[in-house]
């Protein structure tokens, strides 16, 4: 008889798992298929390995060994949901869906459950109120931190001044691609520029007519809220249109190898934000190399490491255990749970003395996360693409994000989804 995807998921748990109370459970809600695998299959390697390393050579946290269960999603909402309903039973300490989507559908979930959701540089943007959202986490920087890096950006390079200039956003038709739109409105009334929007449905793989509309429109400048196969497709457009690509700017998720390398010579000097540094030149690898890779424990075919979206898998893992080790220190207990695990996440400091610590001095921003703000302070840099190196380069430092325009925003739709959900403002 065929088993449903529920059974298939609750049987590979059963296989894997040990006693909740003898380990920290953390799931890997991940998508190795599918149109989105090429940025799913890294992201879920850098994470998978990072824990590999810590129970590796340091026996876990705490001394409590890490148990990673992964559950294919294929970047697919219901299938993200059935994963979490499979899992969440099992001792899940926080949740890491690297899906919009999936995001909103676990924020009410999440929020009964007494379960963290973390959600670095994606999801719900006003979960960065810590007042309405007590259980979802987007630190160190979301969408509307990205967009208004953009155009901070933009501004510098012409002087301080977008009055009469163009600017197009070709965006994933979904949750996660609309995000920048309310930012970039209220910045082209605050700046002065035109801006333009330019939906591309799932998965993106056909975009000719998108691009006529930039090529008639013609924009000064292009940015892009794409994913998985939509991304090297928009770039090999721009490229046959010869869009300048200095001017063609992709948010943190249209920033990897993947969406660069089809297009050849055509995508150099393409540019994207980036949440953290890019290369493997931070001694985390070194360990990773010694523990994991040569050990060989490395988590699929070993050969994403080192690319931007492994290492963010491998940031977002390395913030996770961090929490876990705030939240053995609060709770006086290393078997800690997941109603701890919040706490942990909401007395989060990363300093950058931290960061060297843990071997990535200098690959992303410190920070410090309250009851109020979940969201960090939401700099990014800007990295361009050197198609001759086969390498990205970090053009900025950490650009702030313009705060004057942002915090109005995350207020208003914070509390428009409290009063949607009947929610009391906390941190009293």
């Amino acid at each position: 008889m065929k088993k449903t995807f529920a059974t298939l998921v609750a049987l590979a748990i059963a296989a894997t798992a040990a006693p909740a109370s003898a380990e920290l459970q953390i799931p890997n809600l991940s998508y190795r298929t599918g149109p989105f695998a090429a940025g799913g299959i890294p992201y879920a390697d850098g994470f998978n390995d990072y824990f590999t390393l810590l129970n590796e050579r340091d026996g876990g946290i705490g001394g409590e060994k890490v148990v990673v269960t992964e559950c294919e999603t294929a970047y697919n909402t219901e299938k993200g949901v059935e994963c979490y309903e499979a899992t969440k039973g099992n001792g899940s300490l926080v949740y890491n869906p690297l899906s919009t989507g999936i995001t909103y559908q676990l924020i009410p979930k999440v929020t009964a459950d007494g379960i963290p959701l973390y959600t670095p540089g994606y999801g719900r943007t006003s979960a960065a109120n810590g007042k309405i959202f007590s259980n979802v986490f987007n630190f160190p920087a979301n969408y509307w931190d990205g967009a208004s890096v953009v155009i901070k950006y933009l501004l510098d390079e012409n002087g301080g001044d977008l009055s009469g200039k163009k600017i197009a956003l070709v965006y994933h038709n979904s949750a996660y691609g609309k995000e920048p739109i309310p930012t970039l409105t209220a910045l082209a009334a605050k700046h002065g520029y035109e801006f333009i929007e330019v939906p591309v449905d799932s998965p993106g793989q056909e975009q000719k007519s998108q691009w006529l509309q930039i090529r008639r429109d013609k924009p000064d400048y292009v940015l892009m809220w794409g994913w998985g196969v939509m991304n090297a497709v928009a770039i090999q457009e721009a490229a046959n249109i010869r869009f300048p690509m200095e001017n063609f700017i992709g948010v943190w998720w249209s920033g990897s190898e993947n969406d660069v390398l089809p297009a050849g010579d055509g995508a150099n000097g393409y540019k994207s934000l980036a949440m953290h540094g890019t290369g493997m030149d931070y001694p985390v690898y070194a360990d990773l190399k010694q523990y994991v890779y040569d050990a060989g424990k490395s988590s699929g075919a070993g050969d994403q490491v080192g690319s931007v979206l492994y290492s963010r898998g491998m940031y977002a893992a390395a913030m996770i255990a961090e929490a876990a080790r705030k939240a053995q220190e609060l709770a006086g207990t290393s078997a800690i749970n997941a109603a701890q695990m919040r706490d942990g996440f909401e007395a989060l400091e990363v300093t950058e003395a931290r960061m060297a610590e843990l071997g990535l001095p200098n690959f992303g921003q410190p920070f410090a996360v309250s009851c109020e703000d979940h969201g960090g302070p939401g700099a990014a840099m800007i990295q361009q693409w050197d198609a001759t190196a086969k390498k990205w380069n970090l053009i900025t430092g950490f650009i702030a994000p313009d705060d004057e325009v942002l915090t109005p925003l995350v207020m208003e739709d914070s509390a428009a989804f409290a009063a949607e959900n009947n929610i009391a403002e906390r941190c009293n």
